[in-house]
């Protein structure tokens, strides 16, 4: 299994707080390895404290099944096949924001959860940090 290296991680950190930047928000973002462990974090000044548990949980679910979080909310929701999946591993994030990270080969090296605006805006600058690992 690849993992992430902490200079990759840097860089997705990078882009999407350089994405954060040029939307006018104020994000916490999360990098974590193949194992779902934090390799890399940045709070932008002023973002929502509470939003830094949220980025790093976004993080570990998008990891623990290799999706973004928003698919697994669609699944999570009452009559679905994954409905309260979120009280699981210690309490998963079901809502838009964590993407999973893929190397060149397209396999799974970490993700990034990113939290501190609208489910949009985090899943936008989230994809930028995806973007640039590839």
């Amino acid at each position: 299994m690849n993992n992430i290296t902490l200079q990759q991680a840097q860089q997705v950190i990078e882009a999407a707080r350089q994405k954060s930047q040029e939307t006018g928000v104020k994000m916490n973002i999360a990098v974590v390895d193949a194992g779902a462990n934090l390799v890399a974090f940045a709070r932008m000044n002023g973002a929502w404290l509470g939003s830094l548990d949220i980025s790093i949980k976004k993080a570990k679910t998008a990891r623990f099944f290799d999706m973004p979080t928003g698919d697994i909310g669609g699944l999570s929701q009452p009559g679905g096949p994954l409905y309260n999946i979120e009280h699981s591993n210690g309490g998963l994030i079901t809502f838009p924001g964590g993407l999973p990270l893929r190397d060149a080969q397209g396999e799974v090296v970490g993700a990034i959860g990113v939290s501190g605006d609208s489910v949009e805006n985090d899943h936008i600058v989230a994809e930028a940090g995806m973007h640039a690992l590839r």
